[in-house]
């Protein structure tokens, strides 16, 4: 081969060669679609999965102050709180997960316990002692910041439910608290629910907290009602769980609840 033909050649090859390359430069810069990621592929997935259940957030307000400790109610209160939760926590949450959040108020102060958890990852819940005097209002103060936390309670959530227990009258200031916790935007949406244990206790001021005008305050006379009250909420927001409308009010007949069933020395 003489020079000319070869150095020919050479260029020829060039030519060629960066026709490859460019082409090649050309296509990089073209999204390639797998043949197993076509688009719309992760869309239609995403359209049949399951939807996400959405919080059902249960609050308990519980005394847990001196009186508490006589006639058996503060033993019955921890026995009732335990069997709610164990109950929440065997639920199915297809349509909405109970989560429970439980406030204690006795001694000086009022104390965030659970602080809305869904109730299945709730391993245990500690038995309180009774003690000290009763400060409802930092409860109510405690509940309002609780229900405003939008980490814990998202927009999504349901309907939540207050449930306050108490044997006797507040020894804080509890007016404004009360009403700040009811003209809240999640506030006045909750069902709001109150027990008055024993002759001593503030029914005045229950009324005022309750929101079911079938119901205003139910009544403990002994340690066993504590029981059967927590079990008729209970049925009532299980009820409500797993309905096709989680979102309605709560609503619960005491009366439906046998009072021979009840086994104070239950864990």
């Amino acid at each position: 081969m003489g020079w000319a033909s070869m150095n020919e050649d050479n260029e020829s090859r060039f030519f060629n060669a960066t026709i490859i390359r460019n082409a090649v430069d050309k296509n990089m810069n073209t999204p390639q679609i797998a043949p197993d990621k076509k688009p719309g592929v992760a869309t239609k997935l995403k359209a049949f999965a399951a939807p996400q259940a959405r919080p059902l957030p249960v609050i308990i307000l519980a005394d847990v102050s001196g009186s508490m400790a006589e006639n058996g109610k503060i033993e019955a209160l921890n026995v009732a709180v335990r069997q709610m939760v164990t109950s929440f926590a065997n639920e199915s949450r297809l349509r909405a997960e109970i989560q429970v959040g439980l406030i204690t108020f006795g001694g000086g102060e009022a104390e965030l316990h659970l602080p809305l958890v869904s109730a299945h990852a709730v391993k245990e819940v500690i038995s309180f002692s009774a003690a000290g005097a009763t400060p409802m209002g930092a409860a109510f103060e405690l509940a309002k910041q609780l229900l405003e936390d939008k980490d814990r309670i998202p927009s999504r959530a349901y309907r939540p439910v207050l449930v306050l227990v108490s044997d006797g009258a507040p020894t804080d200031k509890w007016e404004a608290p009360l009403a700040a916790l009811k003209s809240s935007e999640r506030g006045q949406k909750a069902s709001r629910i109150a027990m008055a244990i024993g002759a001593d206790a503030d029914r005045d001021l229950l009324a005022q907290f309750a929101n079911d005008a079938e119901a205003p305050v139910f009544e403990a006379h002994e340690a066993q009602d504590i029981r059967r009250f927590f079990r008729a909420v209970t049925m009532s927001v299980v009820a409500r769980s797993s309905s096709p409308t989680p979102d309605r009010p709560l609503t619960f007949d005491m009366s439906e609840i046998p009072g021979d069933d009840l086994d104070l020395d239950a864990i």
